[in-house]
Order: C-alpha cells, then structure tokens, then sequence
C-alpha cells in the first residue's frame, strides 16, 4: 500500500490522503458548499489547479471568491485562456503568442492570418467566448516533452510558440492546457494555473474593449501582432461597476478638461514634454508657492542644480550602469566654426540630463566641512529631470518625459532616522489633507536586484517600518501593507497610495532610507568623536511630479478645482451693457482683494456665457445688471450648485476671499 500524505489545513488539522487525492476531493470531503466555491488551492503557498494532485504532504488554503485578489488573477487569465480559443475557432489560420491577466482584465496577442483584427470583430468573439463558457470544457493540464511540443507547434504552424518553447530554460517543466476532451480539444501552452473548466467563470462578468498593435515580445524589429483586450470580473455587479467607472474616468480625463479649460497641450515636436498655458501655469504657481510654504515651516533649504552633469558622475552614483537606457545621453561635442554641425571625437566625454536630483544634492551636501551638529541637513529642489520612456508609454501629465519633483534629500545621522520619517509622515499627512485626499501607506522591501548588504537592509527596512509605527498610521485604516521585492536597488520605501473621488489609487509619495548613494558618492560629516562618519540620506516626495500630481487633481475634481487653485476664480457677466460700468467696478474691487477674476462684457445672453464659463469650469460666476448696480449687489452663481444667491458686493467679497484662501493660511 503506497505512502499516505498528510495535508495541513489552516486551521492545523491534518488529513491524510492516499496518492493521487486533489484539493478538490479534500474541498468535497470538507462539505457540498465549499466542493463548490472552491476554486483553486494554494499548495505550499503556491496557487495550483484545484484538480492538480497532491505530490507529497503540504500545507493547503483552498481559493474561493472571498480571495478576491487570487480570484480574480484566475478568472482574468482564463478569460484570456477562452478569448484565444474563441478567435482561433473563429478565425482559422491565426496564431497564438501570449495571454495574461491585468490589474482590470486581461489581453491576449494574435497573429492573424488575413488581416488586423478590429473592433467591429468584437461582437462576434463575445459571442464565442459565451459559447465556450457554457460548454463549461474541462481544462486539464498537461506536462510535455519540449521536443514533442515544439513538434506540435510547428505542426500546426504555431511559430511563435515553437519560438518560446524552444527558448524556455533548460529543467523548466513545460505545460500545456487542454479544454475539452478528444482530438478536437483546443490546446494552449501556459504556466497556469486555471479553473477546472471554462463553465466556472461568469457569462455575464467579462467584456472586450478595444483591440491595438503590439510586436512581438515587445522589440519593434519584430512581428507586428493583434491585441485583444478585456475586463474580467467574478459576477456582473462587479463588471457594471468598473464599466461605470471607466465612464466616469472618460468625463474626468484631464486631457478632455485641459482643453476645455485652456490648461496645456502636448505635441509631437516635444514628446512627452508639457505646453503649459497661462490658465494651467496658475495652478502650477498656487501648488508651488504651497510646497514652499510647507518646506519653508518643515525646515528645508531650497536649491537649484544643474540640468546636465558628466557621465563619471551617473557612473559613481551607480544610475549609468541601472539606469542608462532611459537617460538622454549627449556627447560633450566641440562646436565646429564652419557651421556644419558639431564635431564629436571618438574620445568625447559623455553627458547626460538628469533623470533624478539625488547625486546633484550630494555634490552640494559636500560642499565643505558638515559637523553632527549640522544634521539634519534638508535640501529641497524643485527639480526638473528628463526620463527617455517609451513613446507608447507616454499618456498625457500622468507619464512624461520632462517632469519637476517636489523632490528633497535628508541627510541625518543613524539615530535621526526615525524622527526624520516620522515628521515626514506627518507633514505628507497634513498636505494630502487639505487636498482633500485619503490614502494608504506601502512599504516596499528589498528587490532582487540591489546594492548593499543584508545587514544592511534589514536596519532600513526596520527604520521605516518604526517611523510609521510612531506616527500612528501603521493601521488598517491607512492600508497599511508591505510589499516584498517592490523598493528601490538602493534603498527601501514607503509609498502613499491617494484614493481619488471614483475609487482609482494613485501612488505619489515616498520617503527612501538609503545608505548606498552616500557611501558611492563619498558623503561624510565629522561626528562628536572627531572621526568621518557616513550620513544617511532619506530620498521624499510628496506631490511625486507636479505634472502628475496636476493631473490627479483635474480628475479627482473633475476640472472643479478649489477656489484657491482655480486658475479663473470669478467672472463678472453682464446681462445688459448698461452695466458695464458697474461689472468694471466689481472687477476692480475684487482684484484689490487678491481674487483672480475677469469681466466678460461681450454681447452675448447670459445663458450663453453661463455655459461657457461652466464648460471652463469657473468656480463663481457674478451676474449683473441695472438692478445690481443701482444696489450694489451681485448674483452669484456658483458651478455644481442650482440657482444663484443675491448678495452685497462687499459679503461676496469676503465670501470669494476666504474661498480662495489656500488651506494652509485659513
């Protein structure tokens, strides 16, 4: 008789089962309902098919829908799994790449045979893909030989993945997924894992939402393939509210509002690089003079670095050898006097833009001789850097090329840290605050690829994780949550994670505690004992860019910024130009209060400039009018809100000035 296997639940009962028992037989033996909420298994804290069977005693989790996050990574990726076989069934002749889940969704990459799918295709896919789910097939997992499965490929002219299977590392267990039974079973190569079977994901929960180009494996020398993507939810009440979402998303989207505001542009003679407009350079103005204000009372002293260093520099920082391929790099090119363009030796020095400002505000922390009594030491810069991205990746303000940081370095002894991060919590606290934010705290731990030692990061880590817990938001009720693998290659971090007003979690802030750069850059100062000591350096942001921070906050208000942001505060429309005179007076004395107000005379109907000073989204509109001037009164109508209040010229001026007093000064 074979070996029994014991299996650990987690509530420490042990079951022991013969060779060859599932999860699945466990979940049926535990009770009828969780045999069918049981959706896969975690094996020695591996996800496995829940029909996978057992190799040896382990510790089991069964996987059902209250596992959202694991959950839903398994319907995606079969949602993808049933969108290949769909468009394959569909369309004879096309050819299979890849298929993962996404943070929403899923995609899946094909090779037509004819011609690039569209999205007048998409109806039919659905309707396919609907079909498959209620055959409800069995997905059954399958190890192969590598050459037979390179065989079955190119057999069936599958050459991308005889190319992949081809290339995997030698000793990797190759597995295919095969849905249904018999010789007209569909057949996709995958790590997994899946569901049992394709029935066990909603009809109703997924939907296709656009299709683009995409080459293969991402290098633009290759094959240009067809993307498919979807969302994917575990029932329908879930996918209509991430639909409701998108629409939501779609009114807010800040490139819809810049224009509609006159905010900014972006062209293709600057990719990735922002137009701003005098309306959009105003808000920039009003969070700028706000940061001041708030380094000024923390205690930091504003700098201002160059915008091109030597490569020697990025090399010692060590970002040359990490980081190249997304910094701008030029040659230190002698001019040529004959106007024929610059001469460039094969020895020229190289130079690049700064990607970051960290090495530049080491440079000036070893300006001179730094005692223990000058630490903390904190930089501030406003700082614009360059990041060569992907022209694809660009996306309005939210991921440029040309950006400005709130950026600051901390340079501190070892036994500053922790009160250092702690007051950095609480000032980034009190700013996401008077934006109106709630948000969560990560910290991200080592990554695989880093510089320094064990020891090493185990006091950085330690230090964060301590500061958070001084401040008081180490809760659940700031999401507090560590992520393995997730810092820096130098240092680890903690992140703010801002929840804006339709439930989307933007990351913006962050605090690194980093002893590499200065060690790389020879930072010291001279401690109580007269010997040179290392400072740390604690890397923070709280807008993150003011590009993208900008943009989060023309979403989050859905162009209805706060009055002290709006880049027009008030209008004064006339209905009748007998009022002119009058609207020219309120302007004026609304000026005088520091209010950013214009007047629009035009001949035009009210209703008219109404509307297109809402479109503009300008926070206050004051009509006027021959009664208004003879009682030196305003109607003030407000944006969002029905109907218009009468009210004293000089009580609508101390209403608009205490509106547009930023948050800090009130």
């Amino acid at each position: 008789m074979s070996a029994m296997f014991r299996i650990t639940l987690p509530d420490g009962s042990v079951r022991e089962v013969a060779p060859g028992t599932t999860p699945a037989d466990i979940a049926a033996a535990i009770g009828p309902g969780l045999a069918k909420a049981a959706m896969a298994a975690r094996v020695d804290g591996e996800v496995r098919d829940i029909m996978r069977p057992f190799e040896g005693d382990a510790q089991l989790a069964l996987i059902t829908a209250k596992d959202e996050a694991d959950a839903l990574e398994l319907v995606r990726h079969d949602y993808a799994h049933i969108l290949a076989e769909a468009v394959q069934k569909l369309f004879p002749g096309t050819q299979i790449t890849f298929g993962p889940a996404t943070d929403d969704g899923f995609y899946y990459d094909f090779a037509p045979k004819d011609r690039p799918f569209t999205e007048d295709d998409l109806p039919a896919i659905e309707a396919e893909m609907r079909r498959i789910i209620a055959a409800d097939e069995p997905l059954i997992r399958e190890v192969w030989a590598r050459e037979d499965l390179i065989a079955r490929w190119s057999r069936e002219g599958e050459t991308f993945k005889a190319e992949w299977a081809a290339e995997l590392p030698d000793g990797e267990e190759l597995t295919v997924y095969r849905a249904g039974r018999g010789e007209d079973a569909w057949l996709d190569m995958c790590r997994g894992p899946h569901l049992a079977s394709t029935g066990k994901v909603a009809p109703d929960a997924f939907k296709l939402t656009r299709v683009s180009g995409a080459y293969w494996r991402g290098d633009q020398k290759n094959a240009m393939l067809s993307r498919i993507y979807g969302t994917g939810w575990l029932n329908k009440k879930q996918l209509d509210a991430h639909l409701h979402r998108l629409e939501e998303a779609a009114k807010r989207d800040h490139r819809k509002l810049a224009q509609e505001m006159d905010l900014f542009h972006l062209q293709a003679e600057a990719h990735g690089s922002v137009f701003w407009h005098p309306n959009g350079y105003v808000i920039w103005r009003a969070l700028e003079a706000y940061m001041r204000r708030a380094i000024d009372g923390a205690g930091y002293q504003e700098v201002k670095t160059p915008q091109v260093m030597d490569a020697r520099q990025w090399e010692a920082s060590g970002h040359w050898g990490k980081y190249r391929e997304n910094m701008f790099v030029i040659p230190d090119e002698v001019p040529n006097t004959e106007d024929e363009g610059p001469i460039v030796s094969d020895d020229a020095d190289w130079m690049a833009l700064k990607p970051m400002n960290c090495p530049a505000h080491v440079l000036i922390f070893r300006q001179g001789i730094k005692s223990y009594r000058d630490l903390p030491l904190r930089l501030y810069e406003n700082g614009c850097c360059h990041r060569n991205e992907p022209h694809g990746a660009l996306h309005g303000l939210m991921r440029v090329r040309q950006f400005t940081q709130d950026d600051a370095h901390i340079f501190c002894r070892e036994d500053q840290i922790v009160g250092e991060v702690r007051a950095f919590c609480e000032l980034a606290d009190r700013i996401y605050r008077d934006f109106g934010f709630t948000y969560s705290i990560k910290l991200a731990l080592r990554p695989e690829k880093r510089f320094g030692t064990e020891e090493m990061w185990d006091k950085a880590e330690a230090e964060l994780r301590a500061a958070v817990v001084e401040a008081g938001l180490a809760t659940p009720e700031y999401g507090w949550e560590e992520l393995p693998g997730e810092g820096a290659f130098y240092a680890p971090k903690l992140e703010w994670h801002l929840t804006d007003a339709i439930g989307r979690t933007w990351q913006v802030g962050t605090i690194q505690s980093d002893r590499v750069l200065p060690d790389r850059l020879d930072a010291s100062y001279v401690g109580e004992d007269g010997e040179r000591h290392r400072p740390v350096m604690l890397h923070r942001a709280i807008f993150g860019s003011y590009e993208r921070f900008i943009g989060i906050l023309i979403e989050h208000f859905a162009g209805r910024l706060p009055v002290w942001l709006a880049p027009t505060q008030a209008v004064v429309a006339t209905i009748v130009s007998d009022a002119d005179d009058y609207a020219r007076s309120v302007e004026d004395q609304l000026k005088a209060a520091g209010i950013r107000v214009a007047a629009d005379l035009r001949n035009e109907k009210i209703n008219y400039k109404v509307r297109e000073h809402s479109l503009a989204k300008v926070p206050h509109l004051l009509v006027v009018g021959k009664r208004e001037a003879e009682e030196g009164t305003v109607a003030i109508r407000t944006l969002g809100r029905e109907g218009q209040r009468m009210m004293p010229l000089a009580d609508a001026i101390v209403m608009l000035r205490q509106e547009a007093t930023p948050p800090d000064l009130c």
